[in-house]
């Protein structure tokens, strides 16, 4: 067997985790979200949706040629400023039609996601891989981590000030973050396809 086919089989069962990961955070920021009436956990939630749907792509790409592994990452980054989008849209209605978001649950929620994205980020950066779809998905979990402090943030200031706008402000910096992340990706597969070099 290959260093090459080790590689790959590693990058997959690393995609695969992170994808489910991902997913079940999708589901549980999506339903702590809609309880807590939280656009900051509402926008982590489809984050992670859309995360998981490119770990998705990703691990398809993987072992492909470099055209597959560019496209991937391409749609990768257009995903991330697609949801930038749309949860600036969501904040921006939010903050026209009002919203009484619940601080103690963005709080819990927000530790619980940073532990699991912790636990992915850990697991890609093991890999110590160049490769654009696996750099692609240490954005997303690293993008994810920081978004997590933010609502733990947002929480404790939606209880002290008993105002909606921390966490209308948090979900427009988790949107800010994602576009970054999405620009970034797009830069990183971009280089790949120049240079005709994926690691």
């Amino acid at each position: 067997m290959s260093a090459a086919h080790d590689t790959e089989r590693n990058q997959r069962r690393i995609l695969l985790a992170v994808l489910v990961l991902n997913a079940l955070l999708f589901v549980g920021l999506g339903v702590g979200g809609l309880a807590a009436d939280s656009s900051a956990l509402l926008a982590n939630a489809v984050d992670n949706g859309s995360d998981a749907a490119v770990y998705l792509i990703s691990f398809l790409a993987v072992g492909r040629a470099l055209i597959w592994k560019t496209r991937a990452a391409r749609a990768s980054g257009i995903m991330l400023l697609i949801f930038a989008v749309l949860v600036l849209l969501d904040a921006l209605r939010r903050s026209l039609i009002g919203t009484e978001p619940v601080g103690p649950t963005m709080m819990v929620l927000a530790v619980v996601a940073a532990v699991i994205n912790l636990v992915c980020l850990l697991l890609i950066r093991r890999q110590h891989s160049g490769d654009v779809n696996m750099k692609a998905a240490e954005t997303f979990s690293l993008n994810d981590f920081a978004s997590n402090g933010g609502i733990l943030i947002a929480g404790g200031l939606v209880m002290w000030l008993d105002q909606s706008w921390p966490d209308l402000l948090v979900g427009v910096v988790v949107a800010a973050i994602a576009a970054k992340g999405g620009l970034e990706i797009l830069r990183d597969a971009r280089a790949a396809s120049d240079t005709g070099v994926v690691k």
